[in-house]
């Protein structure tokens, strides 16, 4: 079992907003470039990168999404932060 992931994410506040940057994603946009221009993340200046982090240091429902959600695929998850579109890059 993966003790670690390595992810980028975007935050958005409205899942308004977090369904239309998955709709651009979709259509080719650069995950990277979208989570500089929209994120409310800190992490938004780097592209959205949080780096590498163990399981359990997020939380629960980004946790859950990290650690067993399908790797590159944009995946929406909803946290106390607000909306997040999560792409695990890989697992150790």
């Amino acid at each position: 079992m993966a003790r670690t992931a390595h992810a980028l994410h975007i935050l958005v506040k409205h899942r308004s907003q977090a369904e239309d940057l998955m709709a651009q994603l979709n259509k080719g946009a650069k995950f990277q470039n979208l989570a500089k221009k929209f994120s409310t993340c800190p992490s938004g200046k780097k592209g959205g990168d949080l780096g590498e982090f163990k399981k359990g240091q997020m939380v629960p429902q980004f946790d859950k999404v990290a650690f067993s959600g399908e790797l590159i695929t944009p995946h929406l998850v909803k946290t106390r932060f607000g909306w997040h579109i999560v792409k695990v890059l890989y697992r150790t």
